[in-house]
C-alpha cells in the first residue's frame, strides 16, 4: 500500500488529501493540517479563519469585532 507525507506533520499516511488551492498542491494526513497550513488569518487577533470570516479591502478578520479593532466599522456580524 503506497504512503505519502503530510506538508504539515510529517506524518506517512496511506489516505492523505491532496488540496489545490489557487494553482498550489498540498499533501495532507487530515483537514487540520490542512487548515493550519490553509486557512487564512484574522487581521487582528491571529486564529485561523476556518469559516467565512469577513474582508476589507485584502484583509481578512474572523469577525467585525476584529475588523472594528484595526479600524474597519462598516462591517457587521448580523444585519
Amino acid at each position: 500500500m503506497a504512503t505519502s507525507q503530510c506538508k504539515v506533520c510529517g506524518n506517512q499516511y496511506d489516505k492523505t488529501l491532496e488540496i489545490t488551492v489557487g494553482g498550489q498542491t498540498g499533501t495532507y494526513d487530515c483537514f487540520e493540517c490542512a487548515m493550519h497550513d490553509l486557512a487564512p488569518t484574522c487581521g487582528n487577533c491571529g486564529v485561523r479563519i476556518v469559516g467565512h470570516g469577513v474582508e476589507a479591502g485584502a484583509r481578512m478578520f474572523c469577525g467585525a469585532h476584529c475588523a472594528s479593532r484595526q479600524g474597519v466599522e462598516e462591517l457587521q456580524d448580523r444585519a
